[in-house]
């Protein structure tokens, strides 16, 4: 909106500043800080009182999460709303990229608020069917999947190689649409301890913040050997702005918890970072940067899986994070130790972009 308006008046003065992408990309992340730091306490005693008994726990769980009931969920709610407006504050309301992550993010945000408000609704954790769900997200993604196609093509590139990409053709929609979903559930079976999806996630933004401007910038796309896509830069302000009202509500969802993200809100931003690998053509990378999440799901197909045909668990309790913590680890110490696995492969996926 900013950038419209600057635009329309020939960027004079200060301004001028707008004209740049790395100065729209941190005005976002404090924008988004900012509101969701201001908006985040009244928001949690709105929701305190909405909810009464909160979030309902799992009783087969670790018995030391009884301890949060009563703890409000749908903190997601927030983290959108400082989201949305940092974005239609900075981000060029032209580019279809920023409609195309906008529609994931919100539409996987209702369907999780669904899921949310069915839980608390019947103070059980069984919520929304499965089958509905992930009808209503393939329908969404894929859509988004559409939209981008029509922008940058339909090739899937390879990492460690440059220039080398597959062209997919139609099938690349079906690809990219069960990336976004896939990674989106990852995020939702991730978020199970206080502040455990919140940092990998904005680490993983962080990256493709980094990412996206490469790519949207033909210089260093073409000096990496990495696939060049007009417009995706803007995408790094998309992710400052996850960044920001990430970081806002980190300060909240520290242990112990004052509010809980739900799927409302692990759902969306899943499926934000889904689509923006998507945007950027780098789909496969994005199963390194964000490792973490693929861990977490592949532990519950793996327990599942076994479970139904062998009646036997592999894991003590899945997802995996619950593994740990019936080893004896406390739960302070799975998240900081996940976190610290984000980072490293984070760090994993970046070095992609040199060693080709």
């Amino acid at each position: 909106m900013l950038y419209l308006l600057a635009e329309a008046l020939g960027f004079p003065g200060l301004l001028n500043l707008v004209r740049y992408l790395s100065f729209r990309t941190g005005a976002a992340v404090a924008t988004a800080l900012f509101i969701g730091l201001v908006i985040g306490p009244r928001f949690i005693g709105w929701l305190r009182v909405r909810q009464g008994k909160g979030q309902p726990i799992r009783t087969d769980g670790p018995q030391s999460h009884l301890a949060k009931r009563g703890t409000p969920t749908m903190g997601g709610l927030m983290i959108l709303t400082a989201m949305s407006l940092s974005i239609l504050i900075w981000m060029d309301l032209e580019n279809p990229y920023v409609w195309a992550c906008l529609f994931v993010t919100l539409g996987f945000a209702f369907i999780g608020f669904l899921d949310d408000y069915d839980k608390v609704r019947k103070a059980s954790t069984a919520g929304v069917s499965g089958r509905v769900r992930l009808a209503g997200e393939f329908a969404i993604a894929a859509l988004a999947a559409w939209i981008i196609t029509g922008q940058n093509g339909t090739q899937l590139y390879v990492p460690f190689f440059s220039n080398i990409a597959i062209d997919l053709g139609y099938f690349y929609i079906v690809f990219a649409a069960f990336t976004i979903v896939a990674f989106g559930n990852s995020v939702n079976l991730t978020d199970g301890l206080d502040g455990l999806a919140t940092m990998p996630v904005i680490i993983a933004c962080v990256a493709f913040m980094l990412i996206a401007y490469l790519v949207g910038n033909v210089k260093f796309a073409t000096y990496l050997g990495i696939p060049h896509v007009a417009g995706a830069g803007d995408l790094a302000i998309f992710c400052g702005a996850i960044v920001g009202a990430g970081l806002a509500f980190l300060w909240f969802n520290a242990p112990p918890a004052a509010v809980f993200m739900g799927d409302t809100g692990s759902l969306a931003l899943g499926g934000a970072i889904g689509t923006i690998a998507v945007a950027t053509h780098h789909e496969i990378v994005l199963g390194i940067i964000g490792g973490l999440f693929v861990v977490e799901a592949l532990s519950v197909i793996i327990q599942v899986f076994f479970y139904k045909r062998t009646g036997k668990r592999v894991f003590r309790m899945a997802p995996i994070h619950h593994h740990f913590e019936q080893l004896g680890w406390s739960e302070p110490t799975v998240v900081i130790r996940f976190w610290i696995i984000a980072l490293v492969l984070a760090l994993a996926g970046l070095s992609t972009l040199k060693l080709r």
